[in-house]
């Protein structure tokens, strides 16, 4: 199975660059794992918060596959613990899900087409992060999720 993470924008702090590139290189020993970066849309007084969002969806629909599992991170979204999130990937390893599809939106989110075409809608916390620290958090989970799997020390 594969994992991508396709998301808006870049992380602009370098702890948070720093922790990512930590999080990718661990996980590399457990699957394969990549990021995918779309450039944002740019802010400005022409565009509404709600044309912003369309665009970004449409271009983050250009890079989605039909035969990937979508989920997409939204604060509204399905909680799962740690063990539940290792067991839901486990249960896709063995249904042979090929990719599986995080999806990370901008400052202001995802569009709701976005979020009806996903087939998990999955919320880190009810608390809410920047879509920066989102990504840190999920590959963290990620890799939690992963030695959880194999019985291994990380997870206490």
């Amino acid at each position: 199975m594969h994992i991508s993470v396709l998301c808006i924008g870049e992380s602009k702090a370098s702890y948070l660059k720093e922790g990512e590139k930590d999080y990718m290189n661990r996980l590399k020993h457990y699957t394969q794992i990549r990021i995918e970066q779309i450039r944002p849309v740019r802010h400005n007084k022409s565009k509404s918060e709600a044309q912003i969002l369309k665009d970004e969806s449409d271009l983050l629909r250009q890079k989605i596959t039909v035969s990937s599992f979508i989920v997409t991170l939204d604060s509204k979204g399905k909680e799962f613990s740690s063990e539940m999130f290792a067991e839901k990937i486990s249960n896709w390893q063995v249904q042979g899900k090929r990719e599986i599809l995080f999806v990370i939106g901008g400052p202001l989110g995802l569009h709701s087409t976005i979020l009806k075409q996903a087939d998990l809608i999955m919320s880190l916390s009810r608390m809410t992060f920047t879509h920066d620290m989102v990504r840190l958090v999920l590959l963290e989970q990620i890799y939690r999720a992963h030695t959880i799997l194999r019985g291994e020390k990380y997870h206490k």
